[in-house]
């Protein structure tokens, strides 16, 4: 055993690559002492989306605050971390600067090691948070507002992309669709919400590939929009377009998942990211491990949005196989899963 597993770790994370300015205390990777989350929603909601600008200011605003209020909860001082993490990708890239800035700044001072962290590598690392008991390997699929990806977790630092978007992400087309049909922003969990009340009596496309476990929303995204106009918004019974939404959607995701478990041999799944929330996907994938003897993993609500204990959390995994980083890493907006860039 390594000195660096001898003892225990105290990670400080910070989380700022959107509309959410967080911070977190997180022991040896699974151990929330703090989780503080200042959302912007509110901001954002007039606008029908995040405005990146607005998203940086009040990143500035509120981001000494967070981390504060982070340290007293856990009530522990900055002396007593072992390694501050930021996220520094993918992520609107002055939201990010908010949070990489500050987290070098207090390495910096503190003398106190620096590691950048890979968001979504932050989502996947949530399962570790609300399952003690997960290890890899396991098929995980991430969806939220930005990304769709099928990842093979080979170890907890080791990861193959199975399936990726081609166009919008999942939780992209959750938000297009939501606007279409007059619901205010995040629609997501709206659409989640009337598809409660609604059945599906609207055919919408699915879209799968032959020879890949790749996804495409676009068709599906279009396919409501052209209904809409065709129709008119008051001649819509919108909870059963809601539910013919989250029913094809969800279709495809599943159909995917499954085949990359048999593709790899395992009956282990996991859940990630912000639409990991959702309660249709939710309850459509427990069905599918019942009938299919599947082990189903997925986080606890508060850590499938964006949040700091998911980076805690990945960042200990990564400074335990010996990953740091240098001053000069830079916020980079468009990281893919899978790149490795530290410095």
């Amino acid at each position: 055993m390594s000195e660096l597993e001898k003892k225990d770790l105290t990670v400080l994370a910070i989380e700022s690559s959107c509309d959410e300015t967080a911070c977190a205390i997180v022991k040896n990777g699974r151990e929330v002492l703090s989780n503080i989350i200042a959302t912007q929603i509110d901001i954002h909601k007039r606008y029908g989306g995040v405005v990146p600008e607005i998203a940086s200011r009040n990143h500035i605003d509120a981001i000494t605050n967070v981390v504060n209020e982070a340290l007293e909860k856990a009530n522990m001082k900055l002396e007593d971390i072992d390694l501050v993490s930021a996220t520094y990708g993918p992520g609107l890239v002055g939201a990010l600067l908010v949070g990489l800035s500050t987290a070098k700044a207090m390495a910096w001072a503190s003398k106190k090691p620096f590691l950048g962290v890979h968001h979504i590598e932050g989502h996947i690392a949530a399962n570790y948070i609300t399952h003690k008991d997960l290890e890899p390997p396991y098929i995980c699929l991430v969806v939220s507002g930005g990304h769709s990806n099928l990842v093979y977790v080979k170890d907890y630092t080791e990861f193959e992309i199975l399936g990726r978007t081609r166009d919008d992400a999942v939780g992209e087309a959750f938000d297009k669709v939501s606007r279409v049909i007059g619901l205010e922003y995040p629609g997501g969990p709206k659409i989640d919400k009337l598809a409660k009340e609604g059945k599906p009596s609207y055919k919408l496309p699915k879209t799968f590939f032959d020879d890949s476990l790749d996804f495409s929303f676009s068709g599906i995204k279009t396919a409501v929009i052209n209904l809409v106009h065709k129709e008119g918004i008051d001649n819509i019974n919108i909870p059963d377009l809601c539910y013919s939404f989250e029913d094809a959607v969800t279709d495809v995701l599943l159909s995917n998942l499954l085949k990359a478990c048999h593709m790899k041999g395992t009956n282990k799944v996991a859940l990630a990211g912000g639409v990991s929330a959702n309660s249709f996907l939710r309850a459509r994938l427990d069905k599918m491990g019942e009938e299919n003897n599947l082990k189903i993993y997925y986080p606890e609500l508060v850590y499938c949005t964006d949040n700091a204990a998911m980076i805690g959390a990945a960042a200990y995994y990564d400074y335990m196989v010996g990953k740091k980083s240098d001053w000069n890493l830079n916020a980079i907006p468009y990281l893919k899963l899978g790149d490795k860039l530290r410095k």
